[in-house]
């Protein structure tokens, strides 16, 4: 696995593993939800934060995170690349070297909230 940097030229793979990422895991968000949040997260959320990426052998972008501060915004894996270490790799980075030690995470996406908890981190607040 490549740890790599981020840049504007890789935002339109990165929509797609987002794309990929949220329909395999986010049940309770809708087909218009996701077209909704797209032009956002190309135009808004990947230019607001921090972004590194894990890429295959082939230059491939499997995963990725995204980081403000000392929190992380966005932690998305390719579906078929999950349960590789993956996004193990991106947050004990982020953790690391980019001081994060804070995440929001929705509830309804039980399988992230079971790796955070794995990973260390601990409920302090809800918000609806």
């Amino acid at each position: 696995m490549n740890l790599e940097s981020v840049f504007p030229e890789d935002y339109a793979e990165m929509l797609s593993v987002w794309e990929d990422s949220v329909r395999a895991t986010h049940s309770f968000i809708t087909e218009e939800d996701i077209e909704f949040f797209k032009p956002i997260i190309m135009e808004q959320a990947f230019p607001a934060v921090t972004l590194k990426c894990v890429k295959s052998n082939n230059g491939l972008i499997l995963g990725f995170i995204g980081t403000h501060e000392d929190k992380v915004e966005m932690l998305f894996i390719l579906n078929n690349e999950r349960g590789k270490g993956i996004g193990k790799v991106l947050l004990s980075f982020a953790i690391k070297n980019l001081a994060v030690t804070r995440v929001d995470v929705n509830e309804q996406n039980p399988l992230a909230v079971d790796f955070y908890k794995h990973m260390g981190f601990s409920t302090t607040s809800r918000s609806p």
